[in-house]
Order: C-alpha cells, then sequence, then structure tokens
C-alpha cells in the first residue's frame, strides 16, 4: 500500500491501484488514452457492485460524459447529443482499442456551439435589448428536453440572459455595464472551452466513468486529488486566503487567520490578484485564467516568495500596487472541531452548556498529523473541566469524511462497543465489524446531536449508533442525507491522480444501512435543506439500501461507577418533542424558514427575474458581511441560528429530565 494511500483517512483504504509493472513503466506525465482501459479496471476491480463493462454501463458512462459537456443544456442540441452519442457506440472496445477519437470529436461540437451561443449573445444584448423582468423559465436541466435545434436553444438562451441580466441590476449595475459583463461570461465560455488540455478530456471521462457506478465514485486528476489532501489534513503551504473567480477576475474572499496574507495587513477581503509572479522572473497576467491555475502558481511550499499584483477599489477609482508574501503553512480553522459556552438559568438554577460545532471528519495520518477525534476529545475534556452540564454535538453541516475517525469519537460517548459494520465486494464474506476500543466514557453527561439533511456519511455514523445505543437526542431536520456507502481513495502511479471507488456499504448498530432512509431525527425542526431533492435516493445510480442483523454491544453501556450514563427513554423523547414543537410555532424565525420551504415547493423550479431582482441584493450583502466578519462575530451569529437555539433548549430539558425532573406540559407551563 502507497504511503499516498495511507495518509488518506476518511475512507477504508483498499490498496492502491493495480496496474501491471509494464503499464507503469510506460507512464508519463499526463494521462493518455492507452491508460483509460487499465483505469477503467482499476474502479471494477474494487467497486462493490460492478465488476463488468456491459452495455447498461456504457449508456450510462455517455449520459454522464454529456452531462459533463453541457451541465446547463445551453449549448448543444439533440442533433448534436445525438452524434455524440452515436461517436461512443461501444466506447468501452474504443478505449480498448486506445481509440479515443470521441472525446475530441464531441469537444469540437461543443466549442462550435458555444461559440454560436456567444455569437448569439452579442446579438441579442444589442442596442434594441430590453430588460424583461416578468420572464420565468425552467432552471433545473433534468426537467427540461435537450432543445431540438439551434432557434429554440437561442429562445432558452434569451431568457437565460435575461436572468444574467437580472442577478447584475440586483447588485445596483447599470443595463449597460450588466450587458458587457454577460457578454464578457460568454467571451469566458469560449476560451475555456478552447483551452481545454488532453489531460483535462481524459479526467473528464473517467470520471463520468466513475459516476456512472454510482454517485459517490470519481476520478481525481492531480489538481482534486491536491485539494482533497488539504482538505483532510486541513492544512497547506501558501498565503491563506480563500479565493473565487468573479467575472474573469481571482478575488480574495477570506483571510484566514494567521495566514501570512492577513499577518501581511496589505491585503484585504474583495480586492483583485491580476498578476502572480514567483520571487524570481516575469510577472504573468492572470485575468480570466482558470481559477485552479492561478491557485497552483500562488500555492508553494513554506519559506518561498510569491509576488501578487493587487488591484483594489478604492473610492470611485481603483488603486494598483504590488504585493510580496512568504509562503507559510496554514492551518484551515474555519473546518475544524471548536466549542462555544452559553451560559442560561433553569429555575433559577445557573447551567452552562457547550456547543460542538464539527464541520467535517478530517484526518492526517502523517506524523503529527491533526485528526478530528484527537481534536474532538480535548474539547469534552475542556469541557468537563469547566464543568458544563449538557453538550450540543453540531453535525447539521457535516457532509462526513474519516471513518476511523468517525468510530472513534462515537465512542466518546459510550464504552467500547460496536459502532458500524461495513459489507465487502466479497457477498459470500461477512461484514467488517469497526468497533470503539477506548473503554473511557469521555462525556457521561446529557447529549443533544444536531444535524440536518446535508449531515453526511460520517455524520450518519455517529448519529446512527448514537441513536440505536439511546445515548442521545437527534434533533434537526426530517432525516439525515442517506449515504450509507465507503469509499477507498487510490491512487495511480507517476502522480497521474487517483481513483475514489465506492468499496462498501455500511450499517449502524441496529443493523439498518443509512443508505436512502438517513437518520431519523427525533425531534424535527423546519430546515432551509428540507426539500423534496436533496438526499442520497436522488442522486444519479445511487447503491439500493440493505439490512442485516443488529449488532448493538450490550459492553457500550454504562450503568453505575465512573463513565455511567443514562439511556434516552421514549417517554423523555414525547415531552422533549411537546416542548419544542411550542417552542417552534411560536418562532418567527422558523416561521420564516417555512414560508422560504413553501414558496420554494410552490414554484419548483421556475426562476422569476423579479424575484431575483428582490432577493439577491439582500443576501449579497449578508454574505459580504460574513467574508470580512472577525472569528468572534462569525461565533456570534452561528449561536444565533434557530436551530442552534432551539437545540439548546432541547438539551436544557433534557437535562432536567436526566436529573430526574418532570418537565410541566406546554398548557401547564402557559398557565404559568
Amino acid at each position: 500500500m502507497s504511503s499516498l494511500t495511507k495518509s488518506i483517512k476518511g475512507l477504508v483504504v483498499a490498496g492502491s491501484l493495480a496496474i501491471s509493472s509494464v503499464a507503469v513503466a510506460q507512464l508519463k506525465d499526463g494521462l493518455e488514452c492507452r491508460y483509460m482501459t487499465v483505469i477503467e479496471q482499476g474502479f471494477l476491480a474494487n467497486h462493490v457492485k460492478y465488476s463488468n463493462r456491459d452495455a447498461e454501463l456504457a449508456t450510462r458512462v455517455t449520459e454522464q460524459y454529456l452531462k459533463r459537456l453541457d451541465p446547463s443544456k445551453i449549448y448543444l442540441t439533440q442533433v448534436d447529443v445525438d452524434a455524440i452519442k452515436k461517436s461512443m457506440t461501444n466506447v468501452f472496445e474504443k478505449t480498448k482499442n486506445r481509440d479515443c477519437a470521441f472525446l475530441d470529436d464531441a469537444q469540437k461540437l461543443v466549442l462550435e456551439r458555444v461559440k454560436d451561443r456567444d455569437a448569439f449573445a452579442k446579438k441579442y444584448l444589442g442596442k434594441d435589448f430590453k430588460f424583461d423582468s416578468t420572464t420565468e423559465f425552467s432552471f433545473d436541466p433534468d426537467k427540461k428536453a435537450w432543445p431540438k435545434n439551434s432557434d429554440e436553444a437561442n429562445e432558452y438562451l434569451k431568457k437565460y440572459i435575461q436572468f444574467q441580466i437580472g442577478n447584475y441590476l440586483a447588485t445596483d449595475m447599470k443595463l449597460d455595464e450588466a450587458k458587457k459583463n454577460v457578454i464578457k461570461n460568454y467571451d469566458r465560455a469560449v476560451k475555456r472551452t478552447q483551452e481545454t488540455s488532453q489531460d483535462d478530456l481524459f479526467s473528464g471521462y473517467l470520471d463520468s466513468f466513475a459516476r456512472a457506478l454510482d454517485p459517490h465514485s470519481s476520478f481525481f486528476s492531480r489538481d482534486v486529488l491536491e485539494d482533497f489532501e488539504i482538505q483532510m489534513r486541513l492544512s497547506l503551504e501558501g498565503i491563506g486566503a480563500t479565493l473565487s473567480s468573479q467575472d474573469g477576475f481571482t478575488v480574495v474572499e477570506q483571510l484566514v487567520p494567521g495566514g501570512a496574507a492577513a499577518k501581511s495587513g496589505l491585503i484585504d477581503p474583495q480586492d483583485k490578484i491580476i498578476a502572480v509572479g514567483q520571487e524570481k522572473g516575469a510577472m504573468e497576467n492572470v485575468i480570466d485564467m482558470d481559477l485552479k491555475d492561478v491557485v497552483k502558481k500562488i500555492r508553494g511550499n513554506k519559506g518561498t516568495k510569491v509576488r501578487l499584483t493587487i488591484l483594489r477599489k478604492s473610492g470611485e477609482g481603483k488603486k494598483r500596487f504590488d504585493v510580496t508574501l512568504t509562503r507559510e503553512k496554514v492551518n484551515l480553522e474555519d473546518e475544524a472541531a471548536s466549542i462555544s459556552y452559553v451560559d442560561k438559568e433553569v429555575n433559577g438554577k445557573k447551567v452552562k452548556l457547550g456547543i460542538l460545532n464539527f464541520p467535517s471528519f478530517y484526518a492526517d495520518s502523517r506524523r503529527g498529523g491533526r485528526s478530528s477525534a484527537a481534536d474532538m476529545k480535548k474539547l469534552i475534556k475542556e469541557a468537563n473541566e469547566k464543568k458544563v452540564d449538557g453538550l450540543v454535538l453540531d453535525l447539521s453541516n457535516n457532509g462526513g469524511g474519516s471513518l476511523e475517525d468517525a468510530v472513534k469519537i462515537a465512542g466518546l460517548f459510550f464504552a467500547t462497543g460496536n459502532v458500524v459494520k461495513q459489507s465487502s465486494k466479497n457477498e459470500g464474506r461477512a461484514e467488517a465489524a469497526l468497533r470503539d476500543t477506548d473503554s473511557t466514557v469521555d462525556w457521561a453527561g446529557p447529549l443533544v446531536v444536531l444535524t440536518s439533511r446535508i449531515s453526511a456519511s460520517a455524520s450518519e455514523i455517529v448519529s446512527g449508533t448514537l441513536q440505536d445505543y439511546k445515548r442521545g437526542v437527534i434533533v434537526g431536520g426530517d432525516h439525515t442525507y442517506g449515504k450509507g456507502s465507503v469509499q477507498s481513495v487510490l491512487p495511480i502511479p507517476n502522480n497521474l491522480g487517483a481513483i475514489k471507488v465506492t468499496v462498501g456499504m455500511f450499517f449502524v448498530p441496529s443493523g439498518k444501512s443509512t443508505q436512502h432512509r438517513g437518520v431519523d431525527a427525533d425531534i424535527v425542526l423546519p430546515g432551509p435543506f428540507s426539500t423534496d431533492d436533496i438526499g442520497e435516493k436522488y442522486m444519479d445510480y445511487s447503491l439500493p439500501p440493505k439490512t442485516i442483523e443488529a449488532f448493538v454491544s450490550p459492553e457500550a453501556f454504562v450503568k453505575e461507577g465512573p463513565g455511567a450514563w443514562k439511556e434516552i427513554k421514549p417517554e423523555w423523547l414525547k415531552a422533549l418533542n411537546e416542548r419544542s414543537s411550542e417552542r417552534v410555532a411560536k418562532s418567527d424565525e422558523f416561521k420564516k424558514i417555512v414560508d422560504e420551504l413553501n414558496k420554494a415547493k410552490a414554484r419548483g423550479k421556475v426562476i422569476r427575474v423579479s424575484e431575483v431582482l428582490k432577493d439577491k441584493n439582500e443576501k449579497e450583502k449578508k454574505e459580504k458581511a460574513k467574508k470580512v466578519a472577525s472569528k468572534a462575530k462569525k461565533n456570534e451569529e452561528y449561536l444565533k441560528r434557530p436551530d442552534i437555539q432551539e437545540a439548546e433548549s432541547v438539551l436544557l430539558d433534557l437535562i432536567q429530565l436526566e436529573d430526574g425532573k418532570t418537565l410541566p406540559t406546554p398548557k401547564q407551563a402557559n398557565a404559568k
């Protein structure tokens, strides 16, 4: 097993991608057609369900590749789609015979159509253009057919351009400037398409192959693999700034506290980086350059220097200047686990709560590397030292990560025992059990776990396990995302990237898979993600759920002595639900969330340009305020979230129940 494979936790790692020694010797610095079949075989050799290239899989690959070429169905017509499908007939035979001409043919056709739409956009936005705020159109490409011909494509494009113009007008931009910006968008689309490399084409095909297997298998190009490793380690070497691409400019979104950019005092959020140079040599213009290429130029080894040319808005004009920064190791603290303390008073008694904000299950297995389980253990120790009366574990924005850390974190709240079982490709083999082996109960007190529809994977293992052991109360969205599969990341030799492949399904101690169903909340709160199209079961080619025999461990329970904890009782949940429902019904914040959900359901995927004009400006102001806010201010805003506040209220009620007190019913509370 390669050292890179070992270093990527988050996932059960099966080994490195098996490629013959002859193939390895032939690998060059970049993907080639002759590598396609062997990389496809790497996916199939490890995937939990699929082993063969068949006609159904070939159809799926073609569909996924078309989605990649034109995800919004703006450029290609049905005639174009049929031509691409025809060129991809017997696609696996073609890759086996080292014939990848279909990729070049498809790309040439896409470039033609991107140029066509660019020309039409310029014509439509001419001197006779009139903005129409009453325009309505369906934005969801899955709900609309490919346009029959160019005329139909252009008719749709008219509506889409009205929407784009509306977006700019919502920021107080004048119409002429908005038109120029939209035209620039289409010009950039032409430039990006023209600059698509052979490596990009092969990477795109391999990723389409992976996504034809299931929603979570994918191909990592070198750049994507590097970003993945950075997120798992929570650290990188660079200037300490989050960047985005806006209208052809690379824009500084946020400064990482303690990073080189923040410490210099020379760079501000919303600054534009227009040129980049290394310690020596010429500056290179990066306007209209793909963001990933700009990031590649700015990142570098610790201690090296990078030069940036900055463009900053200054009053009515713009200021241009150069900055030289020394790259440093940057810790991405916003993704790390943290704790906040809240003081409350219940029946004249002071109560201290700990709110554990946990946005991802990160892990860096290099010597001295950071892990979410170790961080969480430290935070709980601190909470005990501060004598908190209860904890909220917030997984509401946690999309998963390290499986090993999920097992350890679940085990912080009970003694030793089974946490999860994982199936394998071999159906005759029993599921492998992953146990918490640390007998210490780090937190034995009242526990509320906050979830949402986007809590996924490792988050579902932790919340599902704690629910099965009756260890905590699950509060939040009606259910979690429903991702019950496990992936391995297997590197390809010669730095050609990696495959991420689904190698098994996981099951929580009740024997249920979280696939599709997720983890049901004990106490349901209205949430912004509680819509009909968020969840694993809505993903392309999602794997079906299964059930196995329960494997709850009796040794996880501690009835008395050190580490003793109380099981959640059904009657407690009934009382907690009654109290929570009454609070939610009275909450203006939750009413706003429900109203927004109802509006979204009523209009479906139809966008009204007039609503964009009404809503976008306020949203942009809020987002900009978030980007420049201090860490303390962000935390203050975080604690004001209605779901956080309701989780605190549920926890206060749970503390009383665990203390043996009886909660007043809503009627009794109102009478008082």
